[in-house]
């Protein structure tokens, strides 16, 4: 009996040995960067248990703009203290004397310290360049003086750059087949997002020394410095946007009081995004709430764009001749006929119709190319841009596909073959109702086009990515946007008609004539349908192009939802104007 006891007692012992053992092997040999269903990195955990440390840069690749400077980032030169001066006999008066900081308050700062700190945080003290020389030449262990990447709080074109996050679950389903930590930073909105393949750390770089139980040096004071092996990373992502005129175009925005809503401004030569604001601004501590977060970019959502979609029907009317200068229409009525009472302009040919923007010629010529073919406002919908993603897109060595702006919306004319049959809608389209759609982003990408002849190409908002030490990994080149283009003719009578807006005395663009860059351009106010206090909000838009004899920017302004009598971006679109004349006499 004794033995089959001993025999038993022997085997279980041997089980649970193999199941411990088994546990040990998977937690030290096979489960070491996932272990558990929480796929915890033991090796960091490790690490992270033994020592204690102070990041200076997490790895996230940059953005820059199209000079170079920094957009999100900065590097500010502060004062690294470790906790473990507190139990050491240092020379806080060489540090005082060097820095201007009080020993009381250098002191003090280290004996509340758990961890590494930059003194002064959250605004750290700034050395200069002479002081960090003369802290660092001191060689007081766990006194350092070092450039720390400090991430902008209010950057510049924060809903184009977009938001990252700390997912992990986002982390798994994005990159499986990558060893990523589960604190990897991800993007989640705008180039952050498009661009996070590029961006993700290969490292941090870090001060960091051993600790023992109690929080005391492991192997003495000797504190490493730590970064990524590869010294081309993090990259940078050369942006296009220039830091100068987005600030002023930020600053003209909420001058304005633009609510919701903002600015596209579009380099003409390059096709280049120079500046994007889009309002409300992201609310930090709720991005992602429907009413105020201001994580979403408007400017790449589409909008109910109202008389600018004229444009549209304007180049198809050119091409199937329907623009006999000869020709009146009755511009004191409204299109279903009825005397119109804001506006009576009597009768106006096809120039003057388009100048003061009688919405009753446009629904008119709608009517008609839709009994020439019901697809033709599509068409030339697609042939100016409006329909369809602008955004840079394309193949790149390992990327096939990819897209510079993967939040972007496609516009749209009709969503339904009865739609494109039925006059009365058709009517509705010609004026930029009912369901015509687009972002202002196409809208500003339609005005360029129109400006180069008709030429229409891809909207770039990067131009391309760098290393670390600014060599270039890959070039976005200017690419054309697929489909036909509008012919050089309809796109000069285009022109021609936009800079009448402006000529005109009752032209609905008449507030830029004095402007220091002659404008060309479209107005726009859309109906939406919404209410608010008993009184329907409108969309309000100005999108257009200067200087007119030698196109440079296109521009437009929008403002979303406010009522007919108030929310006007004709002041937005004007100063706008003004500061770049400046900018460019400053800078030429």
């Amino acid at each position: 009996m004794w033995r089959k006891r001993a025999v038993f007692i022997l085997a279980a012992c041997m089980i649970l040995l193999s199941v411990l053992l088994g546990r040990l092997a998977q937690i030290q040999l096979l489960q070491t960067e996932n272990f558990t269903e929480n796929g915890i990195n033991l090796l960091e955990a490790s690490v992270q248990q033994r020592s204690q440390e102070m990041v200076l840069d997490t790895g996230r690749g940059n953005f820059l703009d199209r000079h170079g400077n920094p957009l999100t980032h900065t590097y500010k030169p502060v004062l690294i203290l470790f906790p473990f001066l507190a139990n050491m006999d240092w020379d806080v008066k060489l540090v005082s004397d060097i820095t201007g900081a009080s020993e009381y308050a250098l002191r003090h700062a280290v004996e509340q310290a758990k961890e590494p700190i930059a003194y002064g945080e959250p605004k750290p003290l700034e050395l200069t360049s002479a002081q960090m020389d003369q802290i660092n030449e001191l060689q007081i262990p766990g006194v350092f003086a070092v450039d720390k990447k400090y991430h902008l709080l209010d950057n510049p074109a924060e809903q184009l750059i977009g938001i990252t996050s700390m997912n992990k679950e986002v982390v798994q389903q994005r990159y499986p087949d990558k060893q990523l930590s589960e604190d990897t930073m991800v993007g989640v909105t705008g180039m952050e997002k498009s661009f996070d393949e590029f961006l993700l750390p290969e490292g941090n770089s870090k001060l960091v020394y051993h600790v023992d139980a109690i929080g005391g040096p492991l192997f003495g004071i000797d504190v490493k410095y730590v970064e990524p092996a590869n010294p081309y990373y993090p990259v940078n992502i050369r942006t296009t946007l220039d830091h100068d005129l987005q600030e002023i175009a930020e600053e003209l925005t909420d001058k304005h009081e633009i609510k919701r809503g903002g600015l596209v401004l579009i380099d003409i030569e390059t096709n280049s995004v120079l500046a994007s604001v889009s309002r409300p601004a992201i609310n930090k501590n709720n991005p992602f709430d429907e009413e105020t977060g201001g994580s979403e970019n408007l400017m790449v959502k589409q909008q109910i764009m109202g008389s600018v979609f004229k444009t549209v029907v304007a180049a198809a009317a050119i091409d199937y001749k329907l623009t006999d200068s000869s020709r009146l229409f009755d511009c004191s009525k409204t299109i279903t006929g009825d005397p119109d009472l804001n506006y009576d302009h009597g009768m106006l040919n096809f120039n003057d119709s388009f100048a003061r923007s009688c919405n009753n010629t446009f629904a008119t010529l709608a009517k008609e190319l839709k009994e020439i073919d019901p697809h033709i406002l599509e068409e030339y919908a697609e042939k100016l841009s409006l329909t369809g993603g602008v955004g840079w897109h394309g193949d790149l060595y390992h990327l096939e596909d990819f897209h510079q702006l993967q939040d972007e919306e496609e516009g749209r004319v009709f969503l339904s073959e009865d739609a494109r049959e039925d006059s009365n809608f058709v009517g509705l389209t010609g004026i930029g109702q009912h369901e015509v759609r687009a972002t202002p982003l196409a809208v500003a990408n339609m005005m360029a086009a129109i400006a180069r002849g008709g030429k229409k190409e891809m909207v770039r908002v990067a131009s391309g990515v760098e290393y670390k030490n600014h060599t270039s990994l890959l070039e976005f080149k200017e690419k054309p946007l697929a489909g036909e283009n509008v012919s050089p003719y309809t796109a000069i009578n285009m022109q021609k008609l936009l800079r009448e807006v402006v000529l005109d005395e009752e032209g609905t663009g008449r507030w830029f004539q004095n402007l220091p860059y002659a404008v060309a351009g479209k107005s726009g106010t859309a109906q939406t349908g919404a209410m608010s206090g008993g009184v329907e909000l409108h969309n309000k838009w100005f999108a257009g192009y200067f200087p007119y004899e030698q196109p440079k920017y296109a521009l437009v302004a929008v403002n979303l939802g406010v009522p007919a009598n108030s929310g006007g971006v004709n002041p937005l679109f004007a100063e706008m104007v003004e500061k770049l004349h400046a900018y460019d006499q400053e800078n030429n």
